[in-house]
């Protein structure tokens, strides 16, 4: 395995729990449209060890993929996990026949929803749950409050050691942090999508992860000439400095950008430890704003 701090970024703390910045994300595993097995089961094996044997320590899943079928893969390729490696999941949501995610976060199914989790992945408590908020197009205002009780008495019943909310407002991050602590905000952010500035800044000083979901765009890659011209400048690719500005934007970002191929996973890696110049820095910075 690599050392930590060979990984750009170096590492960030969930809790008691040490993490590299640079992730991986487990959704693209999955079929398309995060439904059915992978095309290449041998594949996505892979990817999950090279992940490890990078250094990698923080993954992230959802066991609403495929639906069960990274958490099953991670079991697979992983199990049993080395000490250091922690796996992020959440709950919250579920799957429809059509590919939907409709919510499920009445308490019932947010227990039924851990304890399948616990379950895939094989574990007798699961290092941080998210509870994901809002619908598929994005966060929605409303209180989270008898869902977020529901976690904490999971937390308390030794089941979670650490949570976060997911696709969340700032007003339900400060309802959930009046309620119980948090570790990590998982929300859509990056180069082209800023909405949570603000957000990322109050839980920087209270030393919160913030955990970009579509970090390169998602389903709708990034598109702009003053990324493209920064990366021509370079001799890189868009993707890449895209990456490397979330490292640079806060020392609380964490990546997990998600990939079903190794060498493209080695392409992310080097492409986050990029050096961008305070130049570089500024230019890019006009591109959400």
């Amino acid at each position: 395995m690599s050392t930590l701090s060979s990984l750009p970024g170096g590492t960030w703390t969930l809790g008691d729990l040490t993490v590299t910045r640079f992730g991986y994300g487990a959704m693209q595993l999955a079929g398309p449209g995060v439904m059915g097995p992978p095309a290449d089961p041998d594949g996505a094996l892979a990817v999950l060890r090279e992940a490890v044997d990078l250094g990698i320590t923080h993954i992230d899943t959802a066991d609403a993929y495929g639906p069960q079928v990274t958490n099953r893969l991670i079991r697979e390729a992983l199990h049993p996990y080395p000490e250091a490696l922690h796996i992020v999941t959440k709950v919250g949501a579920t799957r429809d026949a059509q590919g939907g995610w409709p919510p499920a976060r009445e308490p019932e199914a947010l227990r039924r929803a851990v304890h399948e989790n616990l379950e895939t992945l094989g574990l007798d408590a699961l290092d941080v749950v998210n509870l994901r908020l809002g619908n598929a197009q994005g966060p929605q205002p409303g209180s989270l409050a008898e869902a977020f009780a529901a976690l904490v008495d999971l937390q308390q019943q030794g089941l979670i050691r650490h949570l976060g909310v997911s696709n969340a407002t700032a007003e339900q991050v400060a309802e959930a942090r009046a309620i119980a602590p948090i570790v990590c905000v998982q929300n859509m952010y990056n180069l082209a999508y800023r909405h949570d500035d603000e957000l990322i800044e109050t839980l920087a000083v209270a030393g919160i992860a913030y955990v970009p979901f579509f970090p390169l765009g998602g389903f709708s890659p990034l598109q702009s000439s003053a990324l493209s011209a920064v990366a021509d400048r370079l001799g890189s690719t868009p993707m890449s400095v895209a990456l490397a500005w979330l490292l640079r934007r806060s020392p609380n970002i964490l990546l997990i950008p998600g990939t079903s191929s190794a060498a493209h996973l080695r392409e992310n890696i080097t492409g986050a430890g990029l050096s961008l110049s305070d130049d570089d820095l500024a230019e890019l910075d006009k591109i959400g704003r």
